[in-house]
């Protein structure tokens, strides 16, 4: 049988655990090269993992005989252009959220792709998570009635270093962390957000001020047939890694990642009442094996990738009208396709 010849871009922590994926548990795939601005970290990499090709550069891993597809897991404000570089260079590929940082780049680089005839899949790994497929099932049979209520909680143990936001090559907090749980907002609720208001804060963390982000933020939702939603994200929580999502509707209610019934839950970074993750590679590893298998079947089975572009696109407007609500203090208008604007 056919594999699919794939190359990783980036080589961070998550290109890492793509590299290690397709290498050791995809078998219809085989990892034929690695690339990343730091040629002797794509060096290395290659010689773990037991490939023969590394390169310095994007441009020149596209040159590597046998690779059909790219995923691309660089820092997120070069996701657009490596997207549009891989799309003329006509290979296939899955890019890691956030599509872009801009609406304009978002839809630019969506062109691209069109135009090239490729095919694009967005890394919204937690749509592959057993428990998440698991509850969206209940959702389509009907089980919980009509969706009225969206919650989603998503918590990082440990906030990044300051040296990660210094070269100014991620988003803020909305476009990292909340960007997930809008992909879950729309998917699990089989409908469109039309407005947002967020509230977010820098209280433990006021340096982060400088580099125009936040430790943790909180956002409202509308959605287009009258539902209302919640989510908070937080960058620090200190205790673990905590996601929990629930769907209310009018027959009952699904509830993703809960804890054990009992009379009071303490967590801390010292003890903790109940078992908690340490670290979102741990809670979502089978999603991220199941997304890139899909991915690869999608590509030799010459069919659309079940994440779109224009889901990375939906989820990315989102998160621009609730950095747009934060900074101007009110509610905002979302768009797909253009700058979101106030209510």
């Amino acid at each position: 049988m056919r594999k699919l010849g794939v190359g990783v871009l980036g080589v961070g922590e998550m290109g890492r655990r793509h590299a290690e994926n397709l290498r050791r548990l995809v078998p219809q795939a085989q990892l034929v090269a690695i690339a990343d601005v730091n040629a002797a970290r794509a060096r290395s990499a290659a010689e773990e993992l037991e490939i023969e090709n590394s390169y310095g550069s994007l441009e020149a891993m596209l040159e590597c005989k046998g690779l059909d597809a790219v995923v691309i897991a660089t820092p997120d404000k070069l996701h657009a252009t490596a997207v549009k570089t891989v799309a003329a260079a006509g290979k296939d590929m899955l890019c890691e959220k956030p599509l872009a940082l801009t609406l304009p780049d978002a839809v630019e680089l969506l062109s691209a792709v069109s135009k090239a005839g490729v095919r694009l899949q967005v890394g919204f790994m937690r749509r592959y998570d057993p428990a998440y497929l698991a509850a969206m099932k209940r959702i389509e049979n009907g089980e919980i009635g009509v969706p009225v209520i969206f919650k989603s909680i998503g918590r990082d143990k440990d906030g990044p270093p300051l040296s990660a936001y210094k070269p100014n090559l991620g988003g803020m907090l909305f476009y990292t962390n909340s960007i997930h749980d809008f992909d879950l907002a729309r998917w699990l609720m089989q409908d469109e957000v039309s407005e947002v208001h967020a509230y977010a804060t820098v209280v433990i963390r006021p340096e982060l001020t400088e580099f125009g982000d936040v430790v943790a933020g909180v956002v409202n939702l509308k959605f287009d047939q009258g539902a209302i939603g919640n989510i908070e994200s937080h960058s620090q929580a200190v205790y673990g890694y905590d996601v929990r999502t629930e769907v209310v509707g009018s027959k009952g209610s699904v509830l993703i990642g809960s804890f054990h019934q009992t009379p009071t839950t303490f967590l801390s970074n010292h003890s903790s009442t109940q078992p908690i993750a340490e670290h979102f590679l741990t809670t979502f590893a089978d999603a991220y094996v199941a997304e890139i298998q899909d991915f690869v079947d999608a590509i030799l089975k010459d069919r659309p990738p079940r994440v779109s572009g224009e889901d990375g696109l939906k989820a990315l407007a989102i998160a621009v009208a609730a950095e747009n609500s934060h900074l101007q203090e009110k509610a905002m208008k979302v768009s797909a396709v253009g700058s979101a604007a106030a209510s």
